[in-house]
């Protein structure tokens, strides 16, 4: 039991919405598709198989930053395992790959092969031990591209239309956001281990800049391009939040564990908010 723990805790269920979020986008008010098998498997898997690959593999590269990482250790923010711990990791990522795998691709066909080779290239040179993209930036932020790839996806098991181009530039500003909040999260034992990330380099002032530019952009295009007012709108009260935590509340302090979890958890429950309206509306189909 404390074996699937870990490695439930190694997959950062508190970060599955993100995942959940790009898999569901294709799918926007089709009410039939709660019923659909294929649906439910695709789910899963964007979930906890695919999810335990990215995450596991980047734990056993990045041991030494997680074990002086405070938000570690919990199923919000992941594993922090034991060196005997993390060297299950590789087989069991394996086992579960290869319990799966064929069972999607009979559903997906199998040009979801192409689809899983990226995912692998793109997390090997991300978790590369010593010349990884995750410790040159900003080339790290180049690797969120990956996460897209749960849309075509998607789009594959539940037979669904091609995403217009602007949902894909709105998809890659989520990325690139809620990486860069990751960052600056973890910028403390980033520093003590030696990693180098685009918060690290540009400090938390800059990088919090960059989130706040980077959420501006994402209400425009909601705004002048999907013309979605309601969404937007909700989207500019994270905005204004990010203003008042830069200029007036937290500045460049440090957050405290506590309040990185409050935030982990009012992530959880916008994200639930949000997946529910564009999945209702379609308002990112064009």
């Amino acid at each position: 039991m404390n074996k699937l723990l870990f490695w439930l805790k190694t997959s950062r269920p508190g970060l599955w919405f993100a995942t959940l979020w790009l898999y569901l986008l294709p799918t926007s008010q089709m009410n039939d598709i709660w019923t659909d098998t294929t649906f439910w498997l695709g789910i899963f898997y964007v979930t906890f198989p695919l999810n335990l690959l990215v995450y596991g593999w980047n734990d056993i590269v990045d041991a030494e930053a997680d074990s002086l990482n405070p938000r570690k250790d919990s199923f919000l923010f992941g594993a922090k395992g034991k060196s005997a711990e993390l060297k299950t990791l590789p087989l069991v990522m394996l086992l579960v790959q290869l319990m799966i795998l064929p069972v999607i691709i009979y559903y997906a066909g199998w040009q979801f092969l192409i689809l899983f080779a990226g995912f692998l290239l793109i997390n090997w040179l991300y978790n590369l031990p010593e010349r990884g993209l995750r410790s040159r930036p900003p080339l790290e932020l180049l690797c969120q591209i990956g996460y897209l790839l749960i849309v075509p996806m998607s789009i594959m098991l539940n037979d669904t239309t091609a995403l217009p181009m602007w949902s894909y530039i709105y998809l890659i500003l989520f990325a690139w956001q809620s990486h860069l909040i990751g960052e600056v999260m973890d910028i403390e034992p980033d520093k003590l281990a030696g990693k180098t990330t685009t918060a690290v380099v540009l400090g938390m002032h800059k990088t919090k800049l960059i989130i706040i530019t980077i959420v501006l952009l994402e209400v425009l295009i909601l705004a002048f391009v999907f013309d979605d007012l309601f969404f937007a709108g909700i989207l500019a009260c994270g905005l204004v939040w990010l203003l008042l935590d830069l200029f007036w509340i937290y500045k460049t302090k440090v957050y405290s564990l506590s309040e990185m979890k409050l935030f982990a958890y009012l992530s959880n429950v916008i994200a639930v908010i949000s997946m529910a309206y564009v999945w209702w509306s379609g308002c990112l189909l064009g």
